[in-house]
């Protein structure tokens, strides 16, 4: 399976992507992760001004297969949802970069260090796939 994966986003091992923006973190799931969900069905957002710890379950993305948590990669307070997932779940099949889930207020931009560029992701994909 060929994965689309975008340049200058950073990539968690739990299959979410960031994109930077000054001290925010714009928050979604990639490629592989809404293809292996399949047909989006129901996004449970979480609420603005909540903190939330890198690793954290931060957001429910329910598909017809299952229902997966979304992880936030980095720690800080939730600034912003995508109001839009809620009429329209299936946007994230649609383009999963595009649609994002949610924007963290950073409280530590360093652990970005610790997430994966575009072409570690995509090894770390294959040997999944393996």
């Amino acid at each position: 399976m060929k994965v689309k994966v975008i340049e200058n986003l950073k990539y968690s091992k739990e299959h979410e992507w960031v994109r930077v923006e000054g001290n925010r973190a714009v928050i979604g799931i990639t490629d592989y992760a809404q293809d292996s969900l399949g047909d989006i069905v129901f996004v449970d957002l979480p609420e603005v001004g909540r903190n939330v710890k890198a690793g954290e379950a931060v957001a429910v993305v329910e598909s017809v297969k299952a229902a997966s948590d979304v992880y936030s990669p980095v720690s800080g307070t939730v600034v912003e949802v995508n109001a839009v997932l809620e009429a329209s779940p299936e946007l994230i099949n649609q383009d999963p970069y595009e649609n994002w889930i949610l924007v963290l207020e950073m409280s530590d931009p360093g652990e970005l260090d610790a997430l994966m560029d575009a072409q570690s992701y995509e090894r770390f994909c294959e040997e999944e796939e393996e």
